[in-house]
């Protein structure tokens, strides 16, 4: 007998659950926009009652879309990540000379910290009232970040087997030193250090844990030298 119907097993869209779905992730972007705007503008310790107020929603309609302020929370960084590398991502493509290319990127990621130096503390800290402690969206961002760069060195180093080694520790380290200078200088608003002074240090200190690093497996890599004629 031919089966004529819906195949066997298989259950029908229901279009009132479509259609929730679709509404839920609509309001579930409202609710983080307003909650960036409300972090952006006057800072970190911001209630669910204050983002829901600019949402234009009652309270009860975010837990209904958020577990908890957790989970909110922990949405709000993934949102604010990817602000973040849409600017930040085109940056660590290996286009250009090597001194340009760090230039590029610091300059981009200071610049977007200055900017938005409120949701880059909110990334590390959380509110007052929500520490946070280990965020994976922050994790696997700054992790991501480091294997891009690790791609990059062991390209770099295709024709040296001694330096790949290196190449992850080293990566690793880049992220760890500009992530930890940055959080300093930002917690640290009294040390009278300008961001360009900030941009400097570490273009420089990219430039000589790369330069002393690579000599060390015998690859010398000059500032003007052009990424393509490396990789």
């Amino acid at each position: 007998m031919s089966n004529t119907g819906a195949d066997v097993g298989t259950e029908p869209t229901d279009g009132r659950s479509t259609r929730w779905d679709s509404h839920k992730a609509e309001r579930r972007d409202l609710i983080l926009d307003a909650a960036i705007g409300a972090i952006n503008e006057l800072g970190a310790d911001i209630g669910v009652s204050e983002i829901a107020g600019r949402a234009d929603l009652p309270r009860s309609v975010v837990y209904r879309i958020f577990k908890d302020r957790n989970d909110l929370d922990e949405q709000l960084r993934a949102r604010i990540v990817q602000m973040l590398m849409r600017d930040l991502a085109p940056t660590l493509a290996p286009e250009g000379a090597v001194d340009a290319s760090i230039s590029r990127a610091v300059d981009t990621y200071v610049n977007w910290i200055v900017a938005y130096p409120r949701l880059h503390a909110f990334l590390g800290k959380g509110s007052p009232k929500h520490r946070t402690s280990g965020s994976r969206v922050v994790t696997g961002a700054k992790t991501a970040i480091a294997v891009q760069l690790t791609g990059l060195l062991l390209a770099v180093a295709r024709k040296q087997p001694s330096a790949y080694q290196i190449a992850e520790p080293l990566a690793f380290g880049l992220v760890g030193l500009v992530d930890a200078s940055v959080n300093r200088w930002l917690n640290n608003p009294s040390s009278g250090v300008t961001s360009e002074q900030l941009a400097q240090f570490l273009k420089r200190s990219v430039w000589h844990l790369l330069d002393v690093n690579m000599r060390a497996v015998d690859i010398v890599i000059e500032p003007s030298t052009p990424i393509a004629a490396l990789v």
